[in-house]
C-alpha cells in the first residue's frame, strides 16, 4: 500500500486534490487515525507523526501534527550516518559523518574473503562513530525518528549508551545521509503519514 508524507500546512490542498479526484470522502476517526472512503471505492488512512494517536475532529487532523518538545533523527546507512536532536522544531544540534566502507569485489576464492572481512570492518568502525555522536545529541530526547537502512540502524541502536532511545515512526528511506537529506528528513519526520489505496 503507497505510503506519502504530507506536510500539515499542505494537508488541506492534498485532501481538496483527492476530493477532485475521487469524489468527496466521507470523514471518520478510528483506531487512533482518519480514515477516508470516497464514492469511487478509493480511501486513505491518515496518521500523525510520531505515532500518535488521534481522536479529534474528523477535520483537525493536521492542526495536532506538532512536534514533541524534544526529539531526534537517526539516519545510518553503509557510508555515513546523520544525527539530528530538536526542540519542537527548532534544530539544536546535529552531526553528518561519512566513513569508506569497500564496495563489494567481484574476485573469488581468499580475495573475496579478504574484501568481505574488510567491508565488515569497515562497516563496524562506521556504525561505532555513528553511536558514539548519537550517544551524545540524542541525550534527553523523548522518541527519535530513524531512517537508511534497517540493518545499519539496528547496530547503532545496539549500542547500550542508546538503550533508552524509543523509535517511532515514520521510517524514513533515505539515500546515504548528507546535509540535504537530514534537513529533509527532519520535514519528513513531521509529517502527516497517509497510505493511499486507489480504486
Amino acid at each position: 500500500m503507497p505510503e506519502v508524507l504530507v506536510p500539515p500546512a499542505r494537508w488541506p490542498r492534498w485532501l481538496a486534490n483527492f476530493a477532485g479526484s475521487h469524489g468527496e470522502p466521507e470523514l471518520t476517526v478510528a483506531d487512533g487515525g482518519l480514515r477516508a472512503s470516497a464514492p469511487d471505492g478509493s480511501w486513505f488512512t491518515a496518521r500523525l507523526p510520531f505515532d500518535l494517536p488521534y481522536d479529534g475532529p474528523p477535520t483537525g487532523l493536521a492542526d495536532h501534527a506538532v512536534a514533541p518538545e524534544r526529539w531526534g533523527v537517526l539516519l545510518v546507512r553503509k557510508g555515513g550516518f546523520a544525527v539530528a536532536r530538536l526542540e519542537g522544531a527548532r534544530l539544536v544540534e546535529s552531526k553528518v559523518g561519512q566513513r569508506h566502507v569497500q564496495g563489494r569485489t567481484k574476485a573469488g576464492g581468499q580475495s573475496q574473503q579478504r574484501f568481505a572481512r574488510r567491508r565488515a570492518n569497515q562497516a563496524r568502525d562506521a556504525y561505532a562513530a555513528a553511536a558514539e555522536h548519537a550517544a551524545r545529541i540524542l541525550a534527553g530526547a523523548s522518541v527519535v525518528v530513524t531512517g537508511g537502512d534497517r540493518s545499519a540502524v539496528a547496530e547503532v541502536l545496539a549500542d547500550p549508551r542508546l538503550a533508552r532511545v524509543t523509535t517511532v515512526g515514520p521510517w524514513l528511506a533515505v539515500p546515504d545521509p548528507r546535509r540535504a537529506v537530514l534537513d529533509q528528513a527532519i520535514l519528513d519526520a513531521q509529517a502527516l503519514v497517509v497510505e493511499v489505496t486507489n480504486a
